[in-house]
């Protein structure tokens, strides 16, 4: 499956995801990888080409990342992005520059189209720009191949050398024809195939499980989710009855979620199933609780102990399976990107866990590679593209302190969003949509009566990868319409309010 392999050095900056999955649209098998990444480790993985990111520190800063200058003696091609092509001209002995005014935005980027990195470009591209510093001056064995009136070197090269340097974001939308300066980074400069296709996936990790769990017994954390089911599917399909799923209803579901569950894979799936209702232990543990990162971290633990638990019960078990995948990991920080949130399946986990080893079958996948993999693996479309649903579950969609009477106000508020998006049609267009319960409270007036009641967020995001996303444009009479009914059936809400904010700077969950 991964015939070819381009490195991302990862220097913190917020599109390093991004970057990774325009690699794989190429068809070139990528990985994320920490900045200060040991030569040797390089050399054994033996990348066709390594990509270094963004970041928000200044490569002057006493503690900006640094990689070792060794790195562009192995003679792979090598392209900076933004911070990376700094890093790239101070290490090789160019200089580095703050300008009068910062660059921000798309802006029209002279271009060198006889570079092989801008072939077939014409004259002027518009690129992201997002950068404080610049490179002032190019390193010996370098020529500028792009400017703009405020960044004079806003590209550069050493074809011989096979280093590139770009200010720029070719990874974003907002880059016109972005992805033709990565196609042809991976195609003209590194040479790759783009043979990696991820269809294969299922096949091989089918097999690569057979071999890595043989006749030992597995539980497999199921939420009825997509990442956990097509977990489930892919171990049922390598080790059979060895595997038992449990899924544990904590209580943090969406209104009648934990019987569909249930439904779905005793019916549809021959999988063992366990369905434990834990609701009142993790309403106890979470009880007074209102940070986010604790409860993501008080859930995350209390999931393995009722796993550990449940164990028990039917023998010894040596692995525990769960539906991590690739953005979990990078956003819980486990590179050298920064935390933006722990997930409860990776940085959320308790040190001692007692299982033999944790199995994550989809940990390098991102979420449309999972999607694709499930309907491989003949999983019904409307559970694959069923709508994403974090680990701890409402709650952190409820904020502040998590009470039994804020969840029910929750999933009746959520219920009626998700049931009028679908009646509108909107449901395949709507990538990800839910209702949040604020902590605020507010003056309202119901049937001639002062009310001092909740107020209800409603959340809507169109978008791709889940990385970045813009809130969608839902008609306002649908808006309305949602409006009217969770204030008239929901007790305790008197303000519906619709949040307009993109990802990045926002996440897409509250929390």
């Amino acid at each position: 499956m991964k015939n070819e392999l381009i490195l991302i050095l990862d220097f913190g900056g917020q599109y390093n995801q991004l970057i990774a999955r325009r690699v794989r649209e190429c068809n070139c098998y990528s990985e994320v990888v920490p900045y200060d990444i040991a030569i040797e480790k390089i050399k054994e993985k033996a990348p066709k080409g390594i990509i270094f990111t963004g970041g928000p520190a200044s490569v002057y800063g006493e503690d900006s990342p640094k990689c070792s200058k060794e790195i562009f003696e192995l003679g792979i091609p090598i392209l900076g992005i933004c911070y990376g092509m700094q890093l790239m001209a101070t290490t090789l002995g160019g200089n580095v520059a703050r300008p009068n005014k910062r660059e921000y935005g798309t802006t029209e980027v002279s271009i060198d189209n006889t570079s092989l990195l801008f072939q077939e470009f014409g004259d002027t591209n518009g690129f992201l720009m997002s950068h404080t510093d610049y490179v002032e001056t190019v390193p010996e064995g370098f020529k500028n191949i792009g400017s703009t009136p405020s960044c004079p070197n806003a590209a550069m090269e050493n074809e011989e050398k096979k280093l590139y340097g770009i200010q720029f974001h070719p990874e974003v939308n907002s880059s016109i024809n972005g992805i033709e300066v990565i196609k042809n980074f991976l195609f003209k400069i590194c040479n790759c195939k783009g043979d990696w296709i991820i269809s294969s996936f299922a096949q091989e990790s089918i097999q690569k499980l057979k071999e890595k769990i043989g006749d030992k017994k597995a539980l497999c954390a199921l939420s009825g989710g997509v990442d956990s089911s097509v977990a489930a599917v892919l171990l049922s399909k390598a080790i059979g009855k060895n595997l038992t799923c449990i899924f544990v209803d904590h209580g943090l579901l969406r209104k009648n979620e934990g019987d569909e569950v249930e439904e779905i894979f005793r019916n549809q799936f021959d999988i063992n199933l366990i369905r434990v209702n834990a609701k009142d232990r993790f309403l106890a543990k979470l009880a007074g609780v209102t940070d986010p990162e604790k409860k993501r971290k008080i859930i995350g633990e209390e999931f393995i102990r009722v796993f550990e638990e449940e164990a028990k019960k039917i023998g010894a078990v040596d692995f525990l399976v769960q539906g991590t995948i690739y953005p979990d990991v990078i956003e819980s920080g486990l590179g050298k990107s920064s935390v933006i949130k722990s997930h409860h399946n990776v940085g959320g986990l308790p040190s001692y866990v007692d299982f033999k080893e944790i199995v994550e079958p989809l940990r390098d996948l991102f979420k449309d590679e999972v999607r694709t993999t499930g309907l491989e693996l003949g999983i019904p479309e409307n559970l694959v593209y069923r709508q994403p649903f974090p680990g701890p579950g409402l709650a952190i969609r409820v904020i502040g302190d998590i009470t039994d009477d804020k969840l029910t106000i929750l999933k009746d508020a959520d219920s009626i969003f998700r049931e009028e998006i679908a009646k509108a049609g909107l449901h395949k267009s709507i990538n990800q949509y839910f209702a949040v319960l604020t902590n605020l409270k507010s003056v309202g007036v119901m049937g001639d009566e002062r009310t001092y009641d909740y107020t209800i967020a409603l959340r809507a995001v169109e978008t791709t990868d889940f990385m970045t996303g813009i809130w969608s444009k839902i008609p306002y009479e649908i808006l309305e319409k949602v409006s009217s009914r969770i204030v008239n059936e929901v007790n305790h809400v008197n303000r519906v309010v619709y949040d307009i904010t993109s990802k990045p700077p926002a996440t897409i969950e509250w929390e």
